[in-house]
């Protein structure tokens, strides 16, 4: 991957190959980041930056012409060129853009394959190669989900975490002690060290007192999860959300969605490029179908409408029910905008426009505050397996209540 595969993040790649040319880059980083923000594709873009051919001046020496007497060619040496990027077409961009460089290696949270034998990274690569090429974007849920179906064990992922084990960790030591193959650098990649539990103090004196050449890169989403005797031995380098241009420009280039609709998504998804993927290949899914009849049933038709609803939104699984309350958020953003400016923003679709307008007729800035609250707590609730329909009827009264009586009542 190169850092032109990434949207945005100018500075930040500025940042990074900065390091590089004032020869101050630090053994061990952690690239920290929300879910959506790219710290892997970053991070695997950098690790192809640093392995390049060209960036380290390892290029062949070529002749300039052929001599048409046999004398001895000229010859031209290519010295180590501080591009933009990579290169992309030298062998070690190839190798590291197939995920099968023999010096980038990889670490992830597996689960065990058999009950009480401990699995470790290697025993993956295969499916990790698959997972990474189709979407780097993707989060450990969708990682550990994927798993939890190719192999159809008995310990599924909401009830069996995975984590980064022991013997993970040992092999981790034994590959960075080696030689490297063909590059300068070793370089590990670690996703996700929240998964690393104490296990991960195995790895501090290499951490902090590494072989030559050697980096670590920690990409995480949560640093208060990560141990920290890891975090004091790192340097940090904060991964920044998306902006909705870099990322409707993505969906545009990458994946062909129109410019209205990728507007559309971008807004939505807030910054989160896996949401706003997610949302291209569920287009499907009408939300504001959903979002009338919530409210209508709030408002008009009553409990059997509530839990017609709840029953059909129960069916269409966690992370469509989580892009719903995205969706919901994001209506109510643009009722707020509308009740304090009186106008909506371009973005919004003539009969979202109309529903927006309908809501702020019934509701004030404040109401719709509370319900932007009570969506964020959903979305909280849906990630750590709440029972849906019961977290759907619990926010339903909650709604009926700030709406109706302009109050918010506590349910636990």
């Amino acid at each position: 991957m190169q850092f032109s595969d990434i949207p945005g993040h100018i500075e930040l790649k500025n940042q990074l190959k900065s390091m590089v040319s004032a020869n101050r880059l630090s053994h061990a980083l952690l690239f920290s980041g929300r879910e959506g923000s790219g710290a892997l594709s970053m991070a695997m873009a950098f690790a192809q930056y640093l392995v390049c051919e060209k960036v380290n001046g390892q290029s062949p020496v070529l002749p300039t012409e052929v001599s048409l007497f046999g004398a001895e060619q000229d010859q031209v040496s290519h010295s180590p060129e501080k591009g933009e990027d990579s290169c992309g077409k030298c062998p070690a961009c190839v190798k590291s853009k197939a995920i099968a460089h023999p010096d980038i290696h990889y670490s992830f949270p597996v689960i065990p394959k058999n009950a009480g034998s401990p699995s470790v990274s290697s025993d993956f690569f295969t499916q990790w190669r698959n997972f990474i090429s189709a979407n780097s974007y993707q989060n450990v849920y969708d990682w550990l989900n994927g798993l939890n179906e190719e192999f159809k064990t008995a310990n599924t992922v909401s009830n069996k975490q995975g984590n980064i084990t022991a013997r993970e960790c040992e092999e981790i030591l034994l590959k960075l002690n080696l030689k490297s193959f063909e590059s300068g650098y070793k370089i590990l990649i670690m996703w996700a060290p929240e998964y690393l539990g104490k296990e991960g103090n195995k790895l501090l004196k290499m951490i902090e007192e590494p072989p030559a050449d050697t980096l670590f890169i920690l990409v995480a989403e949560d640093e208060s999860q990560i141990l920290p005797t890891i975090i004091s031995r790192t340097q940090l380098v904060k991964i920044p959300s998306f902006e909705n241009s870099e990322i409707a420009g993505y969906l545009i280039n990458h994946l062909k969605i129109s410019g209205e609709r990728a507007s559309a998504i971008a807004a939505v998804a807030e910054g989160n490029m896996r949401e706003a993927i997610l949302s291209t290949q569920h287009a499907a899914e009408d939300w504001l179908h959903f979002a009338r009849e919530w409210m209508n049933s709030i408002l008009k038709n009553g409990p059997v409408a509530q839990v017609k609803l709840g029953e059909e939104l129960n069916k269409i699984g966690r992370e469509k029910q989580k892009q719903f309350f995205s969706y919901m958020i994001h209506l109510m953003e643009q009722s707020m905008r509308f009740s304090a400016l009186n106008k909506h923003q371009d973005l919004l679709q003539e009969k979202e426009q109309e529903f927006t307008d309908r809501f702020s007729g019934r509701t004030g800035f404040f109401q719709q505050e509370a319900i932007i609250g009570e969506l964020e707590k959903g979305i909280y609730y849906i990630e750590r397996n709440a029972n849906f329909k019961m977290l759907f009827m619990a926010m339903t009264i909650k709604f009926y209540h700030i709406i109706k009586y302009n109050s918010l009542i506590l349910i636990n």
